[in-house]
């Protein structure tokens, strides 16, 4: 079957869609620029699903270029056959395609080739026939004794041949298949605690613990792995021998013949030294590589909204960088992100200089404006909120603050890119800017640090690192196209997302401004290595106030034309984007109808209804349509909570099994799974994001421990999902139930090993 069938079968789609996608990511383009100027084509496939389409397509590239490397091997070796002709077609997987090859490999030396090269193979296959009586057995191997080639008796024959039995039966790719799909469906995964050893306490719940291979949550994967990794723990998969061994008997149809007893000894022989050391190598990694991927889409899941706050315009913002001996830096930034002031405060312990402080903050806000205080929330920061918060109020003046997440900031500090654009200040200022900055716009403070450091997600120490950033990096690369990015004023770092730029042309774009701003998008052709390919690629997500209104709006260049026909045809000129005259144009289609006035421009209906949209809204940013930030003046402490208490917080994680909520007390607190709705909730992220602001009913509070427990059924709201803006709620739901039956439609739900493997498979290249 061609690819693009396949992939249209699997994803739900037209096979016309399936195969104009194939073609467009094969003449290089990129995703963000097909999701958005190519919708007529894709059937307006969104990023998300191109992104795993593309992952897809190569992965069943690979899968074919294997087969034809395996065919051609066994070909050479002159053991080609219809049936293994059959079994490479019908193969789904790279292991299925290894299975395969597994007898043709040329091995390395074992106990069945040297038996081999000491002439047993033809015992082997005696005893595979059977004899009349255990007896005639022993009579025939008695002729194979031939101490030249170290056959010094009948029992070391009869082994040797059993050996080769053992080997084949291990080759056996349908059994190897089978053994794998039993020991997933009904094995356990066993944990043993080293109690000796000191950091076996953090696994405590897994000392001598069992779980379902076939059930075990991904999240408790990950922690068992860990803990083996640190020596904490002593991992074992484990099944039913015997119905193993049933299993790899009927591959030689053993039942009634007399040789039976001697194919029960290779049977086990080849389980336990052979097929299951394998069969449980490959479970493990399948079982690790599974969850790689639900952490690594916990962490696009989360990155995404986090990317995504909307950015605090026009304020001038303060930003404070917490510390105890070194005192706290301090660095004020312009509505525009450019340091206007500097300075070093210490209100922390041990020198705690609150007066001086405070009397150098207050001249510092007075003197630039100031309007925000952001505060990072690493060491020393509760105590610099209580700093803050008792500033204000003791003050009167009218000046907010909100803590940031400062994950990572220390990385962007200390980082080339740091030196390059503050080579006048030291480490822990820059810190101090960018903490101001990712107030500011975070997602253009954001993309220059590593998204591994952000702190969304777990266990981001234990993931593929490859596949991470592969990932990651989609996640930031759609963000960035899907705002637009300012051609004028972008950083480097910030240019480099564009579809279709990179580093190097990022570089060179900065380069040409410096000499004059762009006028207009064409005059990006100018631009050292930008050719007409990645013109067309990134020019409709690059933005600039020039000559042409349209410049400014993600309407891309190719479309200008059918802009202006447009315009004509209603009696517009680009005033009237300008001075919002054109409001009236999408009632004026609709009199005529979507697919007649997109005829007549010569475009899509997808694209009319793009532009529209930008026409009404030039140089619109899509993250003011979201929640503001959240800014406090006052707070409260951990010691304050009381059992029942309801406040309202801000989603900053969600995970597996819950969701981290922000009450503004410098402790996140869980809401478990359970506690988010009276529903059934499959996951936490069909239902909340990174951001959401919602209710929470505080359930208990741990002060040694630190742990708030918190709860979504409110008293207002007892079936949960407190507080979350219903419209919002139910249009995220919708699309992720969307999302759900796209999935679902195009692969079979995962209840074996053979469906993990191909669902996972089908993400990323293994091996």
């Amino acid at each position: 079957m061609e690819l693009y069938l396949k992939l249209a079968k699997e994803f739900g789609i037209r096979a016309d869609y399936s195969q104009n996608i194939v073609n467009l990511i094969e003449d290089g383009n990129t995703i963000p620029f097909i999701a958005r100027y190519r919708k007529e084509q894709t059937g307006s496939c969104d990023d998300q699903v191109l992104r795993e389409f593309s992952d897809r397509l190569n992965y069943l590239k690979n899968l074919e270029k294997r087969k034809a490397e395996v065919a051609s091997s066994i070909d050479e070796q002159g053991k080609w056959t219809a049936e293994i002709a059959i079994a490479l077609e019908n193969a789904q997987t790279l292991t299925e395609v290894e299975d395969i090859y597994r007898p043709y490999v040329k091995k390395r030396k074992t106990r069945a080739t040297v038996a081999i090269e000491k002439g047993l193979e033809p015992l082997a296959e005696i005893i595979l026939e059977g004899v009349k009586s255990l007896k005639d057995i022993k009579t025939i191997a008695e002729t194979f004794i031939d101490e030249e080639k170290g056959v010094k008796s009948a029992d070391e024959a009869a082994s040797g041949a059993l050996d080769i039995i053992a080997e084949r039966m291990s080759d056996n790719a349908e059994l190897r298949k089978t053994l794998r799909s039993l020991l997933f469906d009904t094995g356990v995964i066993s944990t043993v605690l080293d109690e000796e050893n000191e950091k076996a306490k953090t696994y405590d719940m897994y000392k001598d613990h069992q779980e379902k291979i076939s059930t075990i949550p991904s999240h408790r994967i990950l922690a068992i792995n860990r803990g083996e990794k640190e020596e904490c723990l002593k991992v074992a998969l484990m099944m039913d021998v015997e119905v193993a061994i049933e299993k790899i008997l009927l591959t030689v149809d053993a039942s009634g013949k007399t040789t039976a007893p001697l194919l029960d000894r290779a049977a086990r022989d080849s389980y336990k030294r052979l097929i299951f050391p394998s069969i449980e190598r490959e479970i493990r990694n399948t079982l690790t590589d599974t969850a790689s991927e639900q952490a690594i889409k916990m962490f696009e899941v989360n990155l995404r909204p986090y990317l995504m706050q909307p950015p605090l315009k026009g304020k001038r913002i303060l930003g404070l960088d917490p510390a105890y001996r070194t005192g706290c830096k301090i660095a004020v930034i312009d509505e525009s992100g450019n340091v206007l002031d500097t300075t070093v405060v210490y209100p922390t312990p041990p020198q705690e200089r609150i007066e001086e402080a405070q009397d150098k903050l207050l001249k510092l806000i007075a003197k630039h404006n100031v309007n925000v205080i952001s505060i990072g929330n690493g060491t020393a920061s509760k105590e610099s909120e209580i700093f803050v918060a008792n500033m204000i109020k003791e003050s009167g003046i009218n000046v907010s603050y909100a803590v940031v997440n400062e994950a990572g900031a220390s990385v962007y500090s200390a980082s080339k890119l740091g030196a390059t654009e503050f080579p006048e200040f030291d480490v822990s200022l820059r810190s101090a800017v960018s903490i101001a900055r990712r107030l500011q716009d975070p997602l253009a403070e954001l993309i220059k640090i590593d998204v591994k450091s952000i702190g969304v997600g777990q266990y981001q120490h234990d993931m593929p690192e490859k596949r991470l950033d592969e990932v990651l990096g989609g996640v930031v690369e759609d963000c960035v196209n899907s705002v637009g990015v300012d051609l004028n004023t972008a950083s480097e770092s910030l240019l480099s997302y564009v579809a279709g730029v990179g580093k190097t042309i990022a570089k060179n774009i900065v380069e040409y401004r410096k000499k004059k701003p762009f006028e207009s998008r064409v005059e990006l052709l100018k631009v050292n290595k930008l050719g007409e390919k990645a013109y067309e690629q990134c020019a409709g997500f690059l933005r600039l106030h020039g000559e042409n209104v349209l410049d400014n709006t993600a309407v891309h260049p190719e479309r200008y034309e059918s802009v202006e026909l447009l315009l004509q045809i209603f009696g517009y000129d680009k005033s009237s984007i300008v001075n919002g005259r054109i409001k009236e144009l999408p009632a004026q289609i609709e009199k005529l109808g979507y697919k007649t006035v997109a005829e007549k421009c010569g475009i899509g209906e997808p694209t009319l209804r793009d532009i529209v949209g930008e026409l009404l809204r030039p140089g619109r940013d899509i993250r003011d349509t979201l929640p503001p930030p959240v800014l406090r003046s006052d707070l409260m402490d951990m010691k304050d909570l009381k059992e029942g208490m309801e406040l309202l917080g801000t989603v900053r994680n969600v995970i597996d099994f819950g969701v981290f909520i922000d009450i503004g007390v410098h402790q996140d607190g869980l809401v478990h799974i359970s506690e988010i709705s009276n529903g059934y909730v499959k996951h936490p992220s069909d239902v909340l994001k990174v951001g959401d602001q919602v209710k929470v009913r505080v359930l208990g509070v741990d002060l040694n421990k630190k742990k708030i427990s918190l709860s979504l059924k409110t008293s207002d709201n007892p079936g949960g999902v407190g507080g979350v803006e219903k419209s919002d709620r139910e249009r995220r739901e919708g699309r992720q139930k969307a999302q759900r039956e796209r999935r679902e439609s195009r692969q079979a739900p995962q209840k074996s090993l053979d469906d993990m493997l191909h669902s996972l498979q089908s993400k990323f290249n293994k091996r």
